[in-house]
């Protein structure tokens, strides 16, 4: 069981608050930036917002020219309309360093491409058993005294795990120093998210036990593992987007409103949520497989790993005691979209107004994430045409209302450059949330199969006993 250290806090609240002079990517070659990275620079200097050279490491053989038009065609392959001047500024910020990550005189040369630079960002887009020799590396030449150090997920695979791979780090660098990357917390924004929660007088006095029945969580994926067999089998839903991306939903769902606006304050109240969940209950976990998984190359013969997961959390303390928390998340399924929904409880009944056989139904408030961005209301309302009472949505897109926002990258990247730690995940939260999750990973319930295309095993709906039944997501304006 992890417990916020003295330590931990001083160093979250500690926020280098000064703009980076170079941003080096190590792993510049690879599939991240071909799909990520390059698009969310490139947007960046679109906006002004890049500022300093960006230096690429890897190893394979590439002059700089042959960097620059992999930048180009990652960044049109991703729908982007290139614009040749802001294009020509981006790649003029570029240089390369090929190299060995384990050989010491890769990080001379990364030296000397950092040439006068004294606040550097180091991204790793590498995988995670490469961090500490990298880090290593980067510290013994003497490159990570003013530094910020960007990794990404995952973060182990165990509560165990987490714990070893976090001390491998900090031998070569503080907690402040470390930026851990969930894109989830670039979606919508957190603080957009915790701004629509607390500074509306109709929606925070409802946003608890006295009002809410049941929180729904859902990120639904309609593609499937595709070409990523390898890296997927050995990991699963519940270590690839529950322990990270959803648990960091659930906290801002759940969380206090900070006491202040530093990042320690903001990370304190994440972890408070953590820190008051009961381990998760085997007995409420359904794990799900697409028919045809087994066929994917890189998939072992016979695996039970899941495709999909449906769960039950709880949140025990003055604000959430007594709600369920249903988590859950699948490829292959009819849609893609990521939403929080918030499920009323059910009113009194009516009966100088009621329909026969019907009794109003629960209020939803819900807020979809991600790839679209909007809340919707659905209400109890008569209706002229339906001849009595219905559900009604009262729906805003806010990119009808207000524009889309950046891309989860572009406020991440961004945030790092800033040295703005907020956006970035604690080393206590993450142990917290293995702690949750340990159960389910140590006594996995049967995976049962699922078809393509549908919302998963049937065996995920009885979850839902006594609560209901799984909503949404909302995709478009019919959805509810």
């Amino acid at each position: 069981m992890a417990v916020a250290t003295d330590s931990h806090r001083r160093a979250s609240s500690a926020d280098a608050g000064e703009a980076a002079d170079a941003l080096v990517v190590f792993g510049i070659t690879g599939d991240l930036a071909k799909v990520m990275t390059f698009r969310s620079l490139y947007r960046l200097e679109a906006r002004g917002l890049l500022r300093c050279p960006v230096i690429g490491v890897a190893g394979n053989d590439w002059s700089i020219d042959q960097l620059r038009e992999r930048a180009r065609t990652s960044i049109k392959d991703t729908g982007e309309q290139l614009d040749e001047d802001v294009f020509a500024r981006f790649a003029n910020r570029l240089s390369y360093v090929q190299g060995d990550f384990t050989a010491a005189e890769t990080f001379k040369r990364v030296g000397d491409a950092l040439g006068g630079a004294q606040k550097p960002v180091f991204y790793l887009e590498i995988p995670p058993f490469l961090f500490a020799t990298t880090i290593k590396g980067l510290s013994e030449a003497g490159l990570t005294r003013n530094a910020r150090v960007v990794v990404e997920k995952p973060f182990g695979h165990d509560l165990q795990s987490a714990h070893a791979l976090a001390a491998d780090i900090h031998q070569y660098i503080d907690e402040s120093q470390l930026y851990r990357i969930d894109h989830f917390l670039g979606k919508m924004g957190l603080q957009e998210f915790l701004y629509l929660r607390f500074a509306n007088t109709t929606l925070e006095p409802v946003w608890n036990r006295n009002h809410i029945a049941s929180v729904q969580i859902t990120m639904a994926e309609s593609f499937g593992v595709e070409d990523r067999g390898h890296f997927y089998d050995p990991v699963g839903a519940l270590r690839d987007v529950v322990v990270n991306h959803l648990m960091q939903l659930v906290a801002a769902a759940a969380m206090e409103a900070p006491a202040g606006a530093d990042a320690g304050t903001l990370k304190d109240a994440k972890f408070a949520v953590f820190r008051s969940m009961p381990d998760a209950d085997p007995a409420r976990y359904v794990r799900g497989q697409y028919d045809g998984y087994l066929d994917i190359d890189g998939v072992a013969a016979g695996s039970t790993t899941e495709t999909y997961a449906a769960l039950q959390l709880e949140i025990d303390n003055w604000r959430w005691a007594g709600v369920p928390w249903f988590i859950r998340t699948g490829k292959r399924l009819p849609a893609t979209q990521t939403e929080v929904r918030l499920v009323f409880r059910r009113p009194p009944r009516l009966r100088f107004l009621e329909t026969p056989g019907r009794p109003p139904v629960q209020s939803q408030l819900v807020i979809k994430l991600d790839p679209m961005t909007g809340i919707r209301l659905i209400v109890d309302a008569h209706r002229a045409d339906q001849g009595g009472p219905q559900e009604i949505m009262l729906d805003m897109e806010f990119a009808e209302e207000g524009g889309e926002g950046p891309t989860p990258y572009e406020v991440l990247l961004q945030a790092a450059m800033d040295g703005n730690s907020a956006l970035f995940t604690r080393q206590d939260s993450i142990e917290e949330t293995w702690r949750v999750m340990a159960p389910l990973i140590d006594h996995p319930p049967p995976v049962h199969p699922y078809a393509p295309g549908t919302w998963g095993p049937k065996e995920a709906d009885q979850l839902m006993s006594g609560e209901g039944r799984w909503h949404g997501p909302w995709i478009g304006s019919a959805a509810s």
